[in-house]
């Protein structure tokens, strides 16, 4: 053990700048750049970094004093002697209006020499590229220190909001530290553990093959940092309210340590009322803000949309009618419930019913099979209605549209993305097909099986599952013969499909048989007018009663 005197790096030509912020205590464990202080001088603020990692000892300064670059602020105590480098060697300080926060860097790689001779280094695992997901919760610890892995074996499972995913070993090697644990959040660049590894020219084949660009390891890029001012988390049921908010608490006047804390609370910055010098939030509103949501909750009413007052569902105990037993929610189940009581208070619903005559659709489809078997896919009627309907929001763009949260404006959109619900043993997810319109049957057909595919296997990332246009939801052979779906807000169509029946249809001279699809065409008024959708639900039915119609 060895103890270093911490002082004020390179401010950049300020002087006597002001300390705002006490990001540690004494006996808390840092990470080297872990941010201790921040000051603030005339034009910005900026995080004082810790020159190495270890325990801090003492802190000499509070919060009002002035330092200047070279004063002491505190001691830390390594596990091995470090030398002072020179002042124009150490880390410039950094402006916490732009990167607040840096991420705890990856240990330097240290060089062992294993019994057998062949030299080994260690290596810092990050947490890859999760798709646009932030702060996704570890559910699953895969390995233990001591642990030997192949390239690609699962380290840990991480879950979002609509997916669990594994985070892959970027290299075969040892496992000689595990820095998370069950409960943990962790987002892209985390770091994740100690990796020990053949060095190079010591690598069997496999070891040294190039990772995926999705798990590619830390060691091989520069360490990332994970700025504070963070990109809003991704959630498949895409909410613009919650993004615009995200954006807004980018510019909010706050330190890393309460960006940090906003962050683990799952708090949105713009939402707490500031007391700090200069409209700055600090730990006690954010607080204070906790506190009084506790109390609305606890209160029996809820405010949704608008200012509408919903009474709390009574409490019952329903041991007394008979034996129960509890099963917690799961976090998708949970999420789902959330957004679909979201969007049928907020979203006004009307419903319009038809049916499909898709005799020569059939037979038309049953003729392709062995061809499309021959290009190592199954041509369902699921492609068949991607295609229908995205002819129709082509057709009928009123329905290719988005409410802006301002209540002022639509968005059109110039590109057909298509969502299709999916039913999976952890619930409801929705994969979207992108340019639908652009795609042939057979690419539709092989798509549509891989992300279903996916989907039921839990591995959808979260940016598969956001853009859609519209949405279908089918109950194919599962039954029925209607529903009524509900609009996935901020999309303004979804079409439901039930099960195919042999009806008897007039054509004119007698009832012939017909195989007739039931569609359920739910749409949001505010967006959308009654003649809006039946000619969309016209031209819908048209082509997929004859699919000629889409060469038109």
């Amino acid at each position: 053990m060895a103890k270093q005197v911490i002082k004020v790096p390179d401010l950049g030509g300020a002087d006597q700048v002001d300390v705002i912020e006490i990001s540690v205590a004494v006996g808390d464990i840092v990470a080297q750049e872990d941010s201790l202080i921040v000051v603030e001088g005339d034009k910005a603020s900026m995080d004082v970094p810790a020159p190495v990692a270890g325990k801090i000892l003492s802190i000499t300064v509070k919060e009002g004093d002035k330092v200047s670059e070279g004063d002491e602020i505190g001691e830390i105590e390594t596990e091995t002697a470090v030398e002072a480098e020179p002042e124009s060697s150490q880390a410039p300080v950094q402006d916490s209006q732009s990167i607040p926060e840096p991420a705890a860097e990856p240990q330097a790689e240290a060089k062992v020499k294993p019994k057998g001779g062949a030299e080994s280094k260690e290596e810092a695992i990050q947490v890859p590229d999760l798709g646009g997901a932030d702060a996704v919760d570890v559910i699953e610890i895969s390995v233990q220190p001591g642990d030997t892995v192949a390239e690609g074996d699962s380290l840990i499972v991480v879950e979002g909001d609509k997916a669990s995913m594994d985070i892959p070993s970027p290299s075969a090697g040892t496992v000689v530290s595990i820095a998370v644990k069950e409960g943990d959040k962790v987002s892209t660049g985390d770091a994740l553990g100690v990796l020990k590894v053949a060095a190079e020219g010591n690598v069997a084949p496999a070891a040294t093959a190039a990772p995926s660009q999705e798990s590619a390891p830390a060691a091989q890029t520069e360490p990332q940092q994970t700025p504070e001012t963070v990109e809003p988390p991704a959630v498949p049921q895409k909410d613009h309210l919650l993004e615009r908010d995200l954006t807004v608490a980018a510019q909010v006047y706050a330190g890393p340590a309460v960006r940090k804390l906003a962050r683990e609370l799952g708090v949105t910055l713009n939402k707490v009322k500031a007391s700090g010098p200069r409209n700055r939030v600090t730990k006690d509103d954010l607080h204070n803000y906790i506190r009084e949501q506790v109390k609305k909750a606890e209160s029996g009413a809820v405010g949704v949309g608008g200012g509408i007052g919903i009474a709390k569902m009574p409490d019952i105990d329903f041991s007394q009618f008979g034996p129960v037993t509890m099963e917690p929610m799961s976090k998708i189940h949970k999420i789902t419930a959330a957004n679909m009581s979201r969007n049928w208070l907020n979203v006004p619903h009307v419903t319009q019913f038809d049916d499909a005559d898709i005799t020569e659709l059939e037979d038309f489809r049953k003729s392709m099979k062995a061809e499309a078997e021959k290009r190592g896919v199954r041509l369902t009627p699921v492609p068949f209605l991607l295609k229908a309907v995205a002819a129709a929001l082509r057709a009928e763009p009123s329905f290719n549209v988005s409410l802006h949260n301002d209540g002022e404006q639509i968005v059109h959109k110039d590109y057909v993305h298509v969502g299709m619900a999916v039913d999976t043993p952890k619930g409801l997810m929705v994969p979207v097909i992108r340019d639908v319109d652009k795609k042939g049957l057979y690419e539709l057909a092989a798509e549509a099986a891989e992300m279903a595919l996916k989907a039921r296997d839990g591995k959808l990332k979260p940016n598969e599952m956001q853009g859609a246009c519209f949405t279908i939801s089918s109950l194919g052979a599962i039954g029925g013969s209607g529903f009524t779906p509900i609009v996935n807000s901020p999309e303004v169509g979804i079409l439901g499909v039930s099960k195919l029946a042999v009806k008897p249809v007039w054509n004119g001279k007698d009832f012939a048989p017909r195989q007739m699809l039931p569609l359920a065409l739910s749409y949001d008024h505010r967006a959308v007018n009654g003649g809006d959708a039946g000619r969309f639900m016209t031209y819908l039915v048209s082509v997929l009663a004859d699919v000629r119609r889409l060469l038109l």
